[in-house]
């Protein structure tokens, strides 16, 4: 009898994964991007729609992104344009309901709306000696990367988020900026600016595991690597998009030097999470999308898509030189789109875009994903939007993972 169940089990995950689990999950986040935004950067960089690396990925749905006690109609979102102005998700609710496979109210982070603790996908993977990490380009305990991490009823309580997620957790790979000693540009200041992390856990990290500058995340690239890393780049929050200077055509403004980029970034810290022999999950966000995005800042908007997409391309040479896709999941989508961007054809050049909003819509965002298990996605996509095809809901995705690392378990044991 026994024999029969444990026949019937496989049965039932050959039919729902094709006996397809990642080894290995690479969940890549652009904060704040809509369909138009990867447009925008499509026309600037090849001059036509769907030539970035990602838009080439065989499993291609959208996702709706709503918080707790939301929705989204499809049928109001095409008929009427103002639709999606309301009901909007922030990062903090919808890294959260990346993360937990649960939705939450704005402001919250790894909680419910009654407070109640979510179990992330993070501690998950770690529960099965799974290695871990989060990787952004503005500050390390901002909502997005604090989503899979901490859990806090406040998104704005970042010296506890930042206790949480250095002190509490055990995340082998921290890195963002979020750097008390730099500025906007890059400098050094004299005296700290202590918003995103407390003096006393700065000067206990820095006595350790702490990597600030560039040359130190070039080097984690390759060869051996420590166990743990904290990597806080040497700018104060983005690495790039809050430089002084008037952008009117993307990088005619220089770029701060001594910070790494997304893709310098994602290379360490793969190198570093690949030495566990269980695999590894790590979360890499390209967060300052959103923040041009808030400024409907056009020029810096396609500098920050240019920089996701070569980290994308960063990821994609990892898997096939040091993995394969047959043991590495990468999944690409966003938490909200930010601007309510529409964009015009063009050559290759800066399209024409028009911005409709400064804040967060709730619009459909897309996904795309590629390697083992990737197709199990499509099954959660049961609905269907009149202009962006088949679509499922946020939570869809970590659910799906987590299965993965159910059957995982189940292997294990």
């Amino acid at each position: 009898m026994r024999k029969a169940v444990v026949s019937l089990i496989f049965i039932f995950q050959s039919f729902v994964f094709a006996g397809d689990v990642p080894q290995n999950v690479i969940f890549m986040i652009i904060d704040g991007c809509g369909f138009n935004h990867i447009a925008a950067a499509d026309y600037y960089e090849y001059g036509k729609a769907g030539q970035q690396v990602y838009e080439k990925f065989p499993v291609k749905l959208a996702v709706s992104t709503y918080p707790a006690g939301g929705s989204y109609d499809p049928e109001k979102a095409r008929n009427d344009f103002d639709y999606v102005k309301d009901g909007c998700t922030d990062s903090a609710a919808a890294a959260t309901a990346l993360a937990t496979g649960v939705k939450t109210k704005n402001g919250s982070l790894g909680v419910g709306v009654n407070k109640n603790r979510l179990e992330n996908v993070i501690e998950k993977c770690e529960r099965l000696g799974m290695a871990t990490g989060v990787v952004t380009s503005v500050p390390f305990s901002h909502a997005t990367p604090a989503g899979f991490v901490a859990h806090q009823d406040s998104r704005g309580s970042y010296l506890q988020i930042a206790d949480e997620m250095i002190t509490q957790g055990d995340l082998e790979v921290i890195f963002g900026g979020g750097n008390p000693y730099y500025d906007n540009n890059g400098k050094k200041i004299d005296e700290g600016n202590f918003k995103y992390i407390s003096s006393e856990l700065w000067q206990k990290i820095a006595a350790g595991s702490l990597i600030q500058t560039r040359q130190d995340f070039l080097n984690l690239a390759e060869g051996r690597t420590p166990r743990r890393v904290i990597g806080i780049a040497q700018v104060f929050e983005t690495l790039q998009v809050n430089r002084s200077g008037e952008s009117n055509i993307p990088f005619d403004v220089p770029l701060n030097k001594n910070v790494p980029t997304l893709a310098e970034m994602s290379r360490a810290a793969l190198n570093v999470l690949d030495d566990e022999a269980d695999g590894f999950f790590v979360m890499i966000e390209g967060g300052a999308v959103d923040w041009a995005s808030h400024k409907n800042n056009s020029s810096r908007m396609i500098e920050e898509m240019v920089d996701f997409e070569n980290a994308v391309k960063a990821v994609v040479k990892w898997v096939e030189t040091k993995s394969s896709w047959e043991k590495t999941l990468v999944i690409i989508t966003a938490d909200h789109e930010t601007g309510y961007l529409t964009v015009a054809a063009s050559g290759k050049k800066m399209p024409a875009m028009e911005w409709h909003s400064s804040g967060h819509t709730n619009s459909l965002v897309g996904f795309l994903a590629k390697g083992a298990g990737a197709k199990s996605f499509v099954k959660c996509a049961k609905n269907n939007a009149p202009v962006r095809g088949r679509y499922m809901d946020n939570t869809d995705i970590p659910k799906t993972i987590f299965q993965f690392l159910e059957t995982k378990k189940s292997q294990i044991k």
